[in-house]
């Protein structure tokens, strides 16, 4: 590995006879150490992407790409609101697989930087929408791989049970993860064409004045293949600000009778990917990723308040602090898409935030039921969040510290001191003299009316 970019340019006229090229240059991103890359300038002022694999799994993987970046001819490009890499061909540089695309502009955000509202968040999720919008017999067609819903659920229970029998995976989790397997509501899904696990930085972002950011083009491809529309949305664990737009703005433009279980069975994917690692280890006997993995799901685990799947839709903050040590995991264990050799834009060492720096505090500006749901939150600098999202997160922090019982029995006395005041309130209106005399009782009242509006606030943020 560590060939020059002249090397691998070269390389480009055997995958395309003919081509005449000009220049060369390195990409700007830090490889992962899979893939020597580099980017070839051609006469006709085409920019190409040249990778090559650096061992059998990253070989494989540019094999899939390959494979599917052909299924997409151009009338399934056409039903896309971006743009995807084409395939301009393949060489061997010395033993090693080659696989030469077109490289795409744009500039990516990291998912812990996805800022919620209009712009990149809505159209991420617009676009995740049109991929699974494709016909199925895109992937079909070109043999890819095809999973029912049952038949994603039982790789699923299998793979808990492996985890499970490592003994090295808290009862909690066990007990979280079979109860989701085995909720027929949650499987009752349509299979289509997935991308196979996206990452945030899959993405492609030009900036549009008006509207803000907005996908130009989608990479990873080499995950293409018709299964569960979940996997890729399980990397909005790590953008919680985001993730409700994302979701929001997916319903809104996915062609297909809406999936209850949608969000539940990402967040679902993505704790299951610590299982994933677990068994990995665990099956090449590594002491050292095994102990790893085990650490990772305690964590996870501490973050959790409940057992029951099903309140994932709260998005708990210390799951999700969890949940970003992902960045932990190497790509050939996870359903991770790797771009860093597709772009000029890409850092994969920043793309996920890693658990030594999770002591931070709770992120001003997450979304309620994340507050209210959690003990903990991913970390954020604090010049990134609002005053206003800071006040709220603060007061709804300090609202959960109060006990539940008690909250019962103020309302009562509420309750009963209108009654008591509806019962002694005067028919005639009383005069200024009369008014300075009940200053202090007006006081008591207003302090009663902010009580209770304290006590509705507490109500609705739990109940989200």
């Amino acid at each position: 590995m560590g060939r020059s970019p002249f090397t691998l340019a070269a390389a480009v006229t055997a995958a395309l006879p003919g081509a005449e090229v000009t220049g060369a240059r390195p990409l700007s991103a830090d490889g992962d150490g899979r893939f020597d890359s580099a980017v070839a300038t051609l006469a006709d002022g085409r920019e190409l992407a040249i990778r090559v694999a650096g061992d059998e799994d990253a070989a494989r993987e540019l094999a899939a790409e390959s494979l599917a970046l052909r299924a997409l001819t151009d009338g399934a490009r056409a039903m896309l609101p971006f743009d995807a890499p084409r395939y301009v061909g393949e060489t061997a540089v010395g033993r090693n697989r080659a696989l030469v695309t077109e490289l795409l502009p744009g500039f990516q955000i990291e998912a812990s930087m996805v800022p919620a509202g209009r712009g990149a968040a809505e159209s991420m999720g617009a676009a995740i929408a049109a991929v699974h919008g494709l016909p199925t017999s895109v992937a079909r067609g070109a043999g890819l791989v095809t999973r029912s819903a049952e038949e994603t659920r039982g790789e699923l229970t299998r793979l808990v049970d492996d985890a499970a029998a490592t003994g090295r995976v808290p009862a909690r989790l066990t007990v979280r993860w079979r109860e989701a397997v085995a909720d027929d509501e949650l499987w009752r899904f349509e299979s289509t064409v997935v991308l196979g696990g996206v990452q945030a930085t899959s993405f492609l972002f030009a900036d549009d004045p008006d509207r803000g950011p907005e996908v130009t083009g989608v990479i990873g491809w080499h995950g293409l293949s018709v299964g569960d529309p979940a996997v890729d949305l399980a990397w909005l664990s790590a953008a919680p600000d985001a993730a409700g737009d994302v979701h929001a703005s997916y319903a809104r433009s996915v062609e297909r009778a809406p999936d209850a279980g949608l969000e539940v069975r990402a967040r679902l994917l993505a704790e299951l990917e610590f299982a994933r690692w677990l068994v990995h280890g665990y099956t090449l006997r590594r002491a050292d990723i095994v102990d790893d993995a085990a650490g990772l799901l305690e964590s996870l685990a501490d973050g959790l308040r409940t057992d029951d799947l099903a309140v994932i839709a709260a998005r708990g903050g210390g799951v999700d602090s969890a949940l970003d040590a992902l960045g932990r995991v190497p790509s050939g264990t996870v359903a991770e898409v790797d771009t860093s050799m597709q772009t000029d834009a890409y850092n994969p060492n920043a793309l996920w935030a890693r658990e030594e720096d999770e002591d931070g505090d709770s992120p001003a500006g997450a979304d309620d039921e994340r507050t209210a749901s959690g003990p903990a939150a991913e970390p954020r600098d604090e010049e990134d969040a609002s005053p206003a999202t800071t006040d709220d997160a603060a007061r709804r922090a300090a609202m959960l510290t109060v006990e539940t019982e008690d909250l019962s029995g103020v309302a009562d006395v509420f309750a009963r001191d209108d009654r008591e005041r509806d019962a002694e309130e005067p028919t005639t209106r009383p005069t200024a003299v009369d008014d300075l005399g009940d200053a202090a009782a007006d006081d008591t009242d207003e302090a009663q009316r902010a009580a209770r509006a304290a006590l509705q606030r507490w109500k609705s943020s739990s109940s989200e």
